[in-house]
Protein backbone atom coordinates (compact mmCIF):
# COMPACT_ATOMS: atom_id res chain seq x y z
CA UNK A 1 0.00 0.00 0.00
CA UNK A 2 2.86 2.40 0.77
CA UNK A 3 4.22 2.01 -2.78
CA UNK A 4 0.75 2.65 -4.20
CA UNK A 5 0.31 5.81 -2.14
CA UNK A 6 3.77 7.03 -3.13
CA UNK A 7 3.00 6.51 -6.81
CA UNK A 8 -0.34 8.34 -6.47
CA UNK A 9 1.34 11.27 -4.73
CA UNK A 10 3.89 11.51 -7.53
CA UNK A 11 1.54 11.09 -10.49
CA UNK A 12 -1.51 13.01 -9.25
CA UNK A 13 -0.01 16.53 -9.50
CA UNK A 14 1.05 15.86 -13.10
CA UNK A 15 -2.43 14.96 -14.28
CA UNK A 16 -4.22 17.48 -12.04
CA UNK A 17 -2.25 20.37 -13.52
CA UNK A 18 -2.93 19.05 -17.03
CA UNK A 19 -6.62 18.80 -16.09
CA UNK A 20 -6.58 22.47 -15.07
CA UNK A 21 -5.37 23.40 -18.55
CA UNK A 22 -8.00 21.16 -20.14
CA UNK A 23 -10.79 22.67 -18.03
CA UNK A 24 -9.50 26.21 -18.67
CA UNK A 25 -10.05 25.83 -22.40
CA UNK A 26 -13.39 24.05 -22.04
CA UNK A 27 -14.64 26.92 -19.87
CA UNK A 28 -13.88 29.29 -22.74
CA UNK A 29 -10.98 31.20 -21.18
CA UNK A 30 -8.20 32.54 -23.39
CA UNK A 31 -4.84 30.74 -23.41
CA UNK A 32 -2.19 31.82 -25.89
CA UNK A 33 -0.40 28.52 -26.26
CA UNK A 34 2.19 29.79 -28.74
CA UNK A 35 3.29 32.56 -26.36
CA UNK A 36 3.40 30.27 -23.33
CA UNK A 37 5.29 27.57 -25.22
CA UNK A 38 7.86 30.10 -26.44
CA UNK A 39 8.22 31.52 -22.92
CA UNK A 40 8.80 28.05 -21.53
CA UNK A 41 11.18 26.76 -24.20
CA UNK A 42 13.31 29.90 -24.57
CA UNK A 43 13.40 31.13 -20.96
CA UNK A 44 12.04 29.04 -18.12
CA UNK A 45 13.13 25.56 -19.28
CA UNK A 46 16.71 26.67 -20.09
CA UNK A 47 16.92 28.30 -16.64
CA UNK A 48 15.60 25.11 -15.07
CA UNK A 49 18.14 22.98 -16.95
CA UNK A 50 21.07 25.27 -16.15
CA UNK A 51 20.37 25.58 -12.42
CA UNK A 52 19.53 21.88 -12.06
CA UNK A 53 22.83 20.85 -13.64
CA UNK A 54 24.91 23.54 -11.92
CA UNK A 55 23.65 22.59 -8.45
CA UNK A 56 23.32 18.84 -8.90
CA UNK A 57 25.41 16.55 -6.74
CA UNK A 58 25.52 13.91 -9.46
CA UNK A 59 28.95 12.74 -10.62
CA UNK A 60 29.63 14.16 -14.11
CA UNK A 61 30.77 10.69 -15.19
CA UNK A 62 27.33 9.33 -14.25
CA UNK A 63 25.67 12.01 -16.37
CA UNK A 64 27.93 10.98 -19.24
CA UNK A 65 26.85 7.36 -18.90
CA UNK A 66 23.20 8.40 -18.82
CA UNK A 67 23.76 10.41 -22.00
CA UNK A 68 25.20 7.36 -23.78
CA UNK A 69 22.33 5.18 -22.55
CA UNK A 70 19.84 7.78 -23.78
CA UNK A 71 21.38 7.95 -27.25
CA UNK A 72 21.40 4.14 -27.46
CA UNK A 73 17.80 3.90 -26.28
CA UNK A 74 16.49 6.43 -28.80
CA UNK A 75 18.49 4.81 -31.60
CA UNK A 76 16.90 1.45 -30.77
CA UNK A 77 13.44 3.00 -30.49
CA UNK A 78 13.88 4.63 -33.92
CA UNK A 79 14.87 1.33 -35.51
CA UNK A 80 11.98 -0.53 -33.87
CA UNK A 81 9.37 2.05 -34.91
CA UNK A 82 10.76 2.30 -38.44
CA UNK A 83 10.53 -1.48 -38.81
CA UNK A 84 6.95 -1.48 -37.51
CA UNK A 85 5.81 1.21 -39.95
CA UNK A 86 7.53 -0.42 -42.92
CA UNK A 87 5.88 -3.76 -42.15
CA UNK A 88 2.49 -2.12 -41.58
CA UNK A 89 2.81 0.06 -44.68
CA UNK A 90 2.03 3.28 -42.80
CA UNK A 91 3.24 6.75 -43.76
CA UNK A 92 6.62 7.50 -42.20
CA UNK A 93 6.15 11.29 -42.30
CA UNK A 94 2.99 11.01 -40.24
CA UNK A 95 3.76 8.27 -37.74
CA UNK A 96 7.52 7.92 -37.18
CA UNK A 97 8.14 11.09 -35.17
CA UNK A 98 5.17 10.58 -32.80
CA UNK A 99 6.27 7.00 -32.13
CA UNK A 100 9.86 8.00 -31.37
CA UNK A 101 9.55 11.26 -29.44
CA UNK A 102 7.86 11.20 -26.06
CA UNK A 103 6.59 14.04 -23.92
CA UNK A 104 9.80 14.22 -21.88
CA UNK A 105 9.30 17.90 -21.08
CA UNK A 106 5.66 18.28 -20.06
CA UNK A 107 5.38 14.88 -18.39
CA UNK A 108 8.87 13.46 -17.85
CA UNK A 109 10.50 16.39 -16.02
CA UNK A 110 7.80 16.78 -13.34
CA UNK A 111 7.56 13.03 -12.82
CA UNK A 112 11.32 12.77 -12.28
CA UNK A 113 11.27 15.74 -9.89
CA UNK A 114 8.30 14.56 -7.83
CA UNK A 115 9.52 10.95 -7.68
CA UNK A 116 13.27 11.40 -7.18
CA UNK A 117 13.86 15.02 -6.19
CA UNK A 118 16.75 17.12 -7.44
CA UNK A 119 18.85 14.08 -8.34
CA UNK A 120 16.09 12.75 -10.58
CA UNK A 121 15.61 16.16 -12.15
CA UNK A 122 19.34 16.36 -12.91
CA UNK A 123 19.21 13.13 -14.90
CA UNK A 124 15.87 14.07 -16.49
CA UNK A 125 17.03 17.38 -17.92
CA UNK A 126 19.95 15.69 -19.66
CA UNK A 127 17.64 13.10 -21.24
CA UNK A 128 15.16 15.83 -22.17
CA UNK A 129 17.88 17.93 -23.81
CA UNK A 130 19.15 14.98 -25.89
CA UNK A 131 15.63 14.11 -27.02
CA UNK A 132 14.89 17.76 -27.86
CA UNK A 133 18.00 18.14 -30.03
CA UNK A 134 17.14 14.88 -31.79
CA UNK A 135 13.61 16.18 -32.34
CA UNK A 136 14.76 19.56 -33.68
CA UNK A 137 17.02 17.85 -36.23
CA UNK A 138 15.90 14.35 -37.21
CA UNK A 139 12.33 14.97 -36.09
CA UNK A 140 11.88 17.95 -38.40
CA UNK A 141 13.67 16.13 -41.21
CA UNK A 142 11.32 13.14 -40.86
CA UNK A 143 8.20 15.28 -41.11
CA UNK A 144 9.36 17.90 -43.60
CA UNK A 145 12.52 16.62 -45.25
CA UNK A 146 14.34 19.76 -44.13
CA UNK A 147 15.87 19.38 -40.69
CA UNK A 148 18.49 21.91 -39.66
CA UNK A 149 21.45 21.15 -37.41
CA UNK A 150 22.25 24.87 -37.26
CA UNK A 151 18.77 25.61 -35.92
CA UNK A 152 19.17 22.99 -33.21
CA UNK A 153 22.52 24.46 -32.18
CA UNK A 154 20.86 27.85 -31.69
CA UNK A 155 18.25 26.49 -29.27
CA UNK A 156 18.55 28.05 -25.77
CA UNK A 157 18.08 24.68 -24.10
CA UNK A 158 21.25 23.35 -25.78
CA UNK A 159 23.23 26.36 -24.57
CA UNK A 160 21.75 25.91 -21.09
CA UNK A 161 22.72 22.24 -21.08
CA UNK A 162 26.30 22.89 -22.18
CA UNK A 163 26.73 25.74 -19.70
CA UNK A 164 25.21 23.68 -16.92
CA UNK A 165 27.59 20.79 -17.61
CA UNK A 166 30.56 23.21 -17.75
CA UNK A 167 29.65 24.76 -14.38
CA UNK A 168 29.12 21.28 -12.91
CA UNK A 169 32.47 19.93 -14.10
CA UNK A 170 34.40 23.05 -13.09
CA UNK A 171 32.64 23.38 -9.75
CA UNK A 172 31.53 26.92 -10.57
CA UNK A 173 28.35 28.61 -9.36
CA UNK A 174 26.72 31.91 -10.25
CA UNK A 175 26.39 34.63 -7.57
CA UNK A 176 23.57 34.00 -5.10
CA UNK A 177 21.33 36.80 -6.40
CA UNK A 178 21.63 35.50 -9.98
CA UNK A 179 21.15 31.87 -8.93
CA UNK A 180 17.97 32.77 -7.05
CA UNK A 181 16.68 34.72 -10.05
CA UNK A 182 17.37 31.85 -12.45
CA UNK A 183 15.77 29.35 -10.08
CA UNK A 184 12.62 31.47 -9.81
CA UNK A 185 12.38 31.68 -13.60
CA UNK A 186 13.01 27.93 -13.88
CA UNK A 187 10.27 27.15 -11.36
CA UNK A 188 7.74 28.45 -13.88
CA UNK A 189 8.63 25.71 -16.34
CA UNK A 190 6.96 22.63 -14.87
CA UNK A 191 3.52 24.11 -14.05
CA UNK A 192 3.49 26.02 -17.34
CA UNK A 193 4.29 22.90 -19.37
CA UNK A 194 1.72 20.75 -17.57
CA UNK A 195 -1.09 23.29 -17.91
CA UNK A 196 -0.13 23.80 -21.57
CA UNK A 197 -0.32 20.05 -22.12
CA UNK A 198 -3.92 20.08 -20.92
CA UNK A 199 -4.72 23.08 -23.10
CA UNK A 200 -3.17 21.43 -26.16
CA UNK A 201 -5.07 18.17 -25.65
CA UNK A 202 -8.33 20.09 -25.24
CA UNK A 203 -7.80 21.83 -28.58
CA UNK A 204 -6.79 18.78 -30.63
CA UNK A 205 -8.95 17.42 -33.45
CA UNK A 206 -8.21 13.71 -33.10
CA UNK A 207 -9.04 11.21 -35.82
CA UNK A 208 -8.80 7.47 -36.60
CA UNK A 209 -8.67 6.11 -33.07
CA UNK A 210 -8.30 2.49 -34.27
CA UNK A 211 -4.69 2.77 -35.51
CA UNK A 212 -3.92 5.23 -32.70
CA UNK A 213 -4.79 2.66 -30.04
CA UNK A 214 -2.62 -0.07 -31.52
CA UNK A 215 0.33 2.20 -32.24
CA UNK A 216 0.17 3.89 -28.83
CA UNK A 217 0.10 0.53 -27.08
CA UNK A 218 3.08 -0.68 -29.09
CA UNK A 219 4.96 2.55 -28.33
CA UNK A 220 4.34 2.23 -24.60
CA UNK A 221 5.51 -1.39 -24.42
CA UNK A 222 8.44 -1.10 -26.84
CA UNK A 223 9.81 2.12 -25.35
CA UNK A 224 9.63 0.78 -21.81
CA UNK A 225 11.32 -2.48 -22.80
CA UNK A 226 14.07 -0.75 -24.78
CA UNK A 227 14.74 1.72 -21.96
CA UNK A 228 15.01 -1.10 -19.42
CA UNK A 229 17.43 -2.94 -21.70
CA UNK A 230 19.56 0.19 -22.26
CA UNK A 231 19.63 0.97 -18.55
CA UNK A 232 20.73 -2.56 -17.70
CA UNK A 233 23.31 -2.64 -20.50
CA UNK A 234 24.97 0.56 -19.26
CA UNK A 235 24.62 -0.52 -15.61
CA UNK A 236 22.96 2.73 -14.58
CA UNK A 237 22.54 3.45 -10.87
CA UNK A 238 18.96 3.04 -9.54
CA UNK A 239 17.76 6.65 -9.85
CA UNK A 240 19.33 7.14 -13.29
CA UNK A 241 17.83 3.85 -14.46
CA UNK A 242 14.38 4.82 -13.19
CA UNK A 243 14.47 8.26 -14.81
CA UNK A 244 15.63 6.85 -18.17
CA UNK A 245 12.75 4.36 -18.21
CA UNK A 246 10.23 7.05 -17.25
CA UNK A 247 11.48 9.57 -19.81
CA UNK A 248 11.66 7.18 -22.75
CA UNK A 249 8.22 5.75 -21.84
CA UNK A 250 6.37 9.08 -21.87
CA UNK A 251 3.36 9.43 -24.22
CA UNK A 252 3.39 11.04 -27.66
CA UNK A 253 4.62 14.64 -27.51
CA UNK A 254 2.21 17.43 -28.40
CA UNK A 255 5.02 18.93 -30.49
CA UNK A 256 4.61 15.99 -32.89
CA UNK A 257 1.11 17.25 -33.66
CA UNK A 258 2.37 20.81 -34.13
CA UNK A 259 5.05 19.61 -36.56
CA UNK A 260 2.53 17.51 -38.51
CA UNK A 261 0.20 20.51 -38.75
CA UNK A 262 3.02 22.82 -39.86
CA UNK A 263 4.56 20.54 -42.51
CA UNK A 264 1.45 18.98 -44.03
CA UNK A 265 1.51 15.48 -42.55
CA UNK A 266 -1.72 13.83 -41.32
CA UNK A 267 -2.19 16.01 -38.22
CA UNK A 268 -5.55 14.49 -37.26
CA UNK A 269 -3.99 11.03 -37.08
CA UNK A 270 -1.18 12.38 -34.92
CA UNK A 271 -3.69 14.17 -32.71
CA UNK A 272 -5.44 10.85 -32.16
CA UNK A 273 -2.15 9.33 -31.02
CA UNK A 274 -1.49 12.23 -28.64
CA UNK A 275 -4.91 11.83 -27.01
CA UNK A 276 -4.85 8.02 -26.87
CA UNK A 277 -1.27 7.71 -25.63
CA UNK A 278 -1.83 10.42 -23.00
CA UNK A 279 -4.94 8.63 -21.72
CA UNK A 280 -3.02 5.33 -21.70
CA UNK A 281 -0.28 7.06 -19.71
CA UNK A 282 -2.74 7.71 -16.89
CA UNK A 283 -2.61 3.96 -16.24
CA UNK A 284 0.78 3.07 -17.73
CA UNK A 285 3.00 5.65 -16.00
CA UNK A 286 1.96 4.71 -12.44
CA UNK A 287 2.71 1.06 -13.28
CA UNK A 288 6.08 2.03 -14.74
CA UNK A 289 6.84 4.23 -11.74
CA UNK A 290 5.96 1.43 -9.32
CA UNK A 291 8.28 -0.88 -11.27
CA UNK A 292 11.29 1.42 -11.14
CA UNK A 293 10.92 2.79 -7.60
Amino acid sequence: MSVFLTVVQVVAPVFLLAAIGFAWVKLGFEYRIQFVTRLAMTLSVPCLIFTALMQTKIDPAALGTVSLATVAAYAAVTVAMLALLLVAGLDLRTYLAPLVFGNTGNVGLPLALFAFGDEGLGYAVVIFAIMAIYSFTAGIWIVSGGGSVVKALKEPLLAATLLGVLFLVMGWETPAFLTNTLKLIGQMAIPLMLITLGVAVARLRPGRFGPAIGLSLFKALACAGIAVAAGRWFALPPVAFAVLVLQVSTPVAVTSYLLAEKYGADSDAVAGMVVVSTLMAVAALPVTLAFVM
